[in-house]
């Protein structure tokens, strides 16, 4: 019996290599994979002896050769194929370790591998005579079937010639992202061809719904985001509407708290902020997000861009319960609080999030794509249409107003009012209702306050509701045929209007 060894990553190789000798294998090695065997003293074959032809063109060509790929080919139970390997004088290989270049650390055209690929993929799509072993995780179990059953069963090898053209896919796919991030200048267009290659890290208790199916994935060869070094204390196992709702949380507490400097907490509820405040310090930051709609507060995502410290943790207990907590860090005291008076409640740490690439949302026969939709920084670019100026105290309410309009689903309006969203009306199929139920939730506080629209004011009804409301200032995209007329109506009552020129849909 042979067994074919070519790997990079070099985990787990001695313990293998013994192992299958033990088993009375004849190995066969090439370049550092063989200096490593006869570094341990393990007998084997080089390639350069099985294929009687040395290396070539700086080691680009190695195991391309009959005497490799037809030894890994040939169907063990074919008379022709059996007959021809004996003819030519070629051994048939029953195994295959092989693991690619890591060209996602260190992407170049030197790391593009081809004989690694040509060989995985050979033995893959022979896989009823071969085993290939692509992760050094699955060395262990094919040394104990081959010893406990004399070969890697059926079941086995199928399991292991999925994850091996699972791994050659991943590859190739990571190679196509280098050659599109070479060819973007600028403003990048869309690539021609997408190649997503995820892998299952988190399996949850279930979807959006119980009878639906629910996993966490990430990229291969990715970290996982803020994802893959969150620390759970406490709590049961996330969700999938958890894992979609601290998402969006976590998200958008760093871009409040990037916008003065200042702490900031977010509430998020089934994807929608209903609380959001920026403060000198997280207690006041949450005290105002959770004031801002205590109703809703209720069994949401809690997130803060500051450390949980113990003042933090009994304001939180001391109101109703959020389902999750999510900060960059917890005091040893306040874990203690939260973990005596909300057991529940899963308090998650979690780095920084990382910047979005592409967003793809799934329609019939195929997927919509597009760019992430990025904020600009600051009311620089802003302008101001009306007679009345915004006062200079409320360019930060404007700014966080605009910030959780953008965040919240289309059709979407936000008040504000002294570093606190008061009032929230989002995924409303009418501006003016997005409008009532923003300023309804709002109450009395609405009055001085100023308000966001994500898309601009198609009719000045939705200005008027504002206005009734006590609403001093409004900021909005514009860019309606009834510009000038909204602009007048904000002059006749009073009210400043800014214009972004840029709208934030949602959907």
């Amino acid at each position: 019996m042979r067994a074919l060894l070519s790997v990079f990553d070099k985990k787990g190789l001695e313990r293998l290599a013994t192992g299958l000798v033990s088993l009375g294998f004849e190995l066969v090695a090439s370049g550092g994979t063989s200096k490593v065997l006869l570094a341990a003293g393990i007998a084997h074959l080089s390639v350069e002896e099985v294929t009687g032809s040395p290396e070539m063109l700086s080691g680009r060509v190695k195991t391309l050769h009959p005497a490799i790929h037809g030894g890994i080919l040939a169907e063990a139970d074919n008379p022709v194929h059996v007959a021809e390997l004996r003819q030519l004088g070629i051994e048939p290989i029953e195994v295959v370790v092989c693991n690619l270049y890591p060209f996602r650390s260190s992407p170049s055209v030197e790391m593009i591998d081809i004989g690694g690929p040509a060989m995985v993929r050979a033995a893959a799509k022979n896989h009823d005579h071969v085993a290939v072993v692509v992760d050094p995780a699955d060395y262990e179990v094919v040394l104990d079937e081959m010893g406990q059953e004399g070969q890697v069963t059926a079941p086995t090898r199928r399991r292991l010639a999925r994850a091996a053209f699972a791994h050659v896919a991943a590859y190739d796919a990571s190679i196509v992202s280098w050659f599109d991030s070479m060819a973007s200048e600028g403003r990048a267009a869309l690539p021609p061809s997408l190649h997503l290659s995820i892998e299952q890290v988190q399996e949850l208790r279930y979807g959006e719904n119980p009878h639906q199916l629910g996993a966490r994935y990430r990229a291969i060869g990715g970290d996982g985001g803020f994802w893959g070094s969150v620390v759970q204390h406490g709590g049961r196992d996330l969700s999938y509407l958890n894992l979609f709702d601290v998402d969006a949380a976590w998200r958008l507490v760093h871009e409040l708290a990037d916008l003065r400097g200042s702490m900031a907490a977010v509430i998020v509820k089934h994807a929608n902020p209903c609380g959001a405040a920026i403060a000198p310090d997280t207690v006041t930051a949450y005290e105002l997000a959770f004031r801002g709609d205590p109703v809703a507060a209720f069994g949401g995502v809690v997130a803060v861009s500051g450390e949980v410290a113990e003042a933090l943790a009994e304001a939180i207990v001391g109101n109703p319960l959020a389902d999750v907590l999510v900060a960059p860090g917890f005091s040893s005291e306040a874990l203690a609080i939260l973990g005596r008076h909300r057991k529940n409640m899963r308090a998650l740490e979690a780095r920084a999030p990382g910047p979005l690439r592409l967003g793809l949302r799934q329609i019939d026969g195929g997927f919509l794509v597009q760019e992430p939709d990025e904020m600009p920084a600051g009311h620089e670019s802003w302008h101001i249409v009306t007679e009345v100026a915004p006062e200079d105290s409320q360019w930060s309410d404007l700014e966080l107003a605009w910030l959780v309009c953008a965040r919240s689903t289309s059709n979407a309006v936000v008040v504000a009012s002294r570093g606190q969203v008061v009032g929230v009306g989002c995924g409303q199929q009418s501006r003016v209702d997005a409008a009532t139920l923003a300023c309804a939730k709002a109450g009395g506080r609405a009055a001085g306050a100023v308000a966001a629209s994500d898309g601009f004011l198609p009719f000045r009804d939705s200005l008027d509701v504002l206005a009734d409301a006590g609403v001093r200032t409004v900021v909005q995209p514009g860019g309606s045929l009834r510009d000038a007329e909204i602009v007048e109506a904000a002059n006749e009552r009073g009210i400043a209007m800014v214009l972004t020129g840029e709208r934030h849909f949602r959907h």
